[in-house]
């Protein structure tokens, strides 16, 4: 580790050295294990950051910094001084800024759960039972004609559209899901986010989609559900207020009418498989389900 100290202390960096393998052969396995952490921890944090709002931020920071260097390579000395000055103050201001980012940090480690911050789990265990907690709920109030609209997540995170809603974090009941949607309720009209097996957000607002191919006389909650699922990989479960059909929308795709045992299945199929979704499923799902698409 002394060798590459050095390096960033003085600067002196011969790129024909490493090409050479002359920097590389004072490496040591110790250095490697330090570097692979240090790289880790970056991934790891970055993926912490991806389901906040902070996330646009730190964009910005890294355009300022392309900025900074090229105005200083370009010997533009007053906006190098003003960047500079940003710069300057930017540790203070990120400690503002990402206040509750860094607060639910050191309350992890303070309850040690230090693993939890690295390191990403899913419970299929957790899945299911939010998948039969789903299917009883939606059985009980499409005989009641409820509206409902669910949201599955998958690989990709809705840190946006959470943002929209309330935190909710509970464990999934049938009981709890009647409440939210219960007409009456201050979160029945958004939708319902699922992560990790558990209710995490209620009352978030979806993207409507623009497609012309859709039935006019769907609603917006299967509307919501389609653009949802038009713009990232998750699985939607819709109750209709009007009829109290079931319909799953999955990759822009809506299948309506579905009985309860329908539903269990294509839950079952898309959220507790072991293959991560890819490109191929949208055309699998149009062979399986021929004809029912945007009926």
């Amino acid at each position: 580790m002394d060798t590459l100290q050095k390096i960033f202390e003085t600067g002196n960096f011969d790129w024909r050295k490493l090409i050479d393998f002359g920097y590389l052969r004072t490496i040591s396995f110790v250095d490697v294990i330090d570097i692979l952490l240090v790289a880790y921890i970056l991934y790891r944090v970055m993926k912490l950051l991806k389901d906040t709002s902070a996330e646009r931020l730190v964009k910005g920071i890294l355009v300022l910094a392309v900025a900074l260097l090229i105005a200083t390579q370009a010997h533009l000395n007053t906006i190098s001084y003003l960047l500079k000055s940003v710069f300057t103050i930017a540790p203070f201001m990120l400690v503002l800024i990402f206040q509750p980012e860094l607060r639910r940090i050191i309350e992890q480690l303070g309850k040690g759960n230090v693993s939890r911050l690295f390191i990403t789990t899913s419970d299929p265990d957790a899945t299911a039972k939010a998948i039969d907690a789903t299917v009883a709920a939606c059985g009980d109030m499409s005989k009641t004609k409820t509206g409902v609209l669910i949201v599955f997540e998958r690989t990709e995170r809705l840190g946006e559209i959470v943002a929209t809603g309330t935190l909710v974090d509970a464990a999934p009941s049938p009981e709890l899901l009647k409440n939210v949607f219960f007409k009456n309720s201050p979160l029945h009209d958004g939708a319902m986010i699922v992560r990790d097996g558990r209710v995490y957000a209620a009352g978030c607002v979806l993207p409507l989609s623009g497609s012309q191919n859709l039935s006019r006389d769907l609603g917006t909650r299967h509307r919501a559900a389609v653009g949802m699922s038009e713009s990232a990989d998750c699985v939607l479960v819709v109750v209709s207020e009007e009829t109290g059909a079931i319909s799953v929308a999955i990759g822009g795709m809506l299948k309506r009418h579905l009985s309860t045992e329908t539903l269990q299945k294509v839950l079952e199929s898309e959220l507790l498989e072991e293959e991560k979704p890819d490109k191929n499923r949208v055309a699998a799902l149009r062979d399986k389900w021929k004809g029912g698409f945007g009926k």
